[in-house]
């Protein structure tokens, strides 16, 4: 599988993580898709350890494709995990999630926070992308069309409120570290977790 927006996003999501995280690092990528920015960040980053997961099992074949053709000794094969259920142990530096919070129900980003909380290690990072409205509102008009479709699709689905994800995050020992602006209208949500 290829991911235009994959292409277009994986680098400077990679800039984002090579600043927040240590030259060693043990990275769980939730809801992988693809597979693409296991492939792009393992490459770049040899110290890091790529862990990708995707309850889909068309999304696991294409990541697991795309292991192979990358040949990399430090990007795991996917693990067939939903973000509500069993968790691997850990521990783990960072989780990454890539567009996951608003192409899924709440729900999910409660399970996202309580589960990351128990697997990241002690100032690990929970990264979050993808579109969010500030202060009640859209940041664009795309994002404000890009979240009509979402609900039409599932009213469960929709662009979040970055306030409302960090205060769901914060009971769990995440504080917000930084929101960067990303190209097409999207932020970069790092969370940073203490016990």
């Amino acid at each position: 599988m290829n991911s235009p927006a994959a292409a277009r996003n994986r680098q400077p999501i990679l800039d984002v993580l090579s600043q927040v995280l240590p030259d060693h690092a043990v990275v769980l990528e939730v809801a992988s898709g693809s597979g693409e920015h296991g492939v792009h960040c393992a490459q770049a980053r040899p110290g890091w350890t790529w862990q990708p997961s995707d309850p889909n099992p068309e999304a696991r074949a294409s990541i697991s494709a795309w292991c192979a053709h990358a040949g990399l000794g430090n990007l795991r094969e996917p693990l067939p995990l939903d973000v509500s259920g069993i968790w691997p142990c850990g521990p783990f530096d960072a989780v990454v999630a890539i567009n996951l919070v608003h192409i899924s129900p709440w729900e999910v980003t409660e399970a996202l926070m309580a589960r990351s909380a128990e697997r990241l290690r002690e100032g690990g990072v929970l990264y979050l992308y993808g579109p969010y409205r500030r202060d009640g509102r859209h940041t664009a008009e795309s994002n404000a069309a890009f979240d009509a479709d979402l609900k039409a699709r599932d009213p469960r689905w929709g662009v979040r409120d970055l306030e409302r994800v960090v205060a769901e995050a914060h009971p769990y020992g995440f504080m917000l570290e930084q929101a960067i602006e990303m190209p097409a209208n999207n932020l970069s949500v790092v969370l940073r977790y203490h016990r």
